[in-house]
């Protein structure tokens, strides 16, 4: 998939990667590779400063958890989160719709 196609979407998908529940970033970035069956391989230097960011604009929120001896950031999402997503996921269905809906229509003749 070409990078630029995910732009502008990032902040939809990684809300909707937490909305189950919090997760450390790797469990994150796995979450987005195994939801689009590998389409969505994003490399670490694109989500954790996406996810920093939403963090500053207090979309989610993180506590740091040791497991298995280790140290890590778990994120979650925060009422404003939730209410970020539904709005990404209404501004999705409509703007899917209309690329759908123009895509799929037959090509009209040029006009004269």
């Amino acid at each position: 998939m070409r990078p630029e196609l995910l732009k502008g979407h990032l902040d939809a998908l990684l809300l909707a990667v937490l909305e189950p529940g919090p997760q450390h970033g790797y469990a994150v970035i796995e979450a987005l590779r195994s939801g689009s069956s590998g389409t969505l391989d994003l490399p670490t230097g694109t989500v954790y400063p996406a996810l920093h960011r939403l963090e500053r604009a207090g979309l989610i929120a993180s506590d740091w958890h040791t497991v298995g001896g280790r140290r890590r950031r778990a994120y979650h999402l925060t009422p404003a989160g939730h209410a970020a997503l539904g709005e990404h996921r209404a501004v999705w269905d409509q703007f899917s719709a209309a690329v759908a809906a123009v895509l799929s229509t037959p090509p009209r003749p040029a006009p004269a």
